[in-house]
């Protein structure tokens, strides 16, 4: 759903965006600001990913490449 809202920005962004619609790069200010607030959603959710894994703690040292592989293969041939 689309939704008209009125926003106030300071000189200097207003004279970002319109480079970057000027320079073709962009469409419109809107499509400017809706891949900015796509950009800020993407580094939210990926701070929250880095969070959450650093709250699960270390991982268990001992599983290696070599060790996934050998099971892959262990899986395979008993199929």
């Amino acid at each position: 759903m689309a939704g008209k809202i009125s926003i106030s920005i300071t000189d200097e962004h207003a004279a970002l965006l319109q480079e970057a619609v000027g320079s073709g790069a962009y469409a419109s200010s809107s499509e400017v600001v809706r891949e900015a607030l796509r950009e800020w959603r993407a580094r939210r959710v990926v701070g929250d990913l880095w969070d959450a894994g650093l709250a699960s703690g270390r991982a268990e040292p001992g599983t290696t490449m070599t060790d996934i592989k050998r099971e892959a293969r262990n899986r395979r041939s008993a199929s």
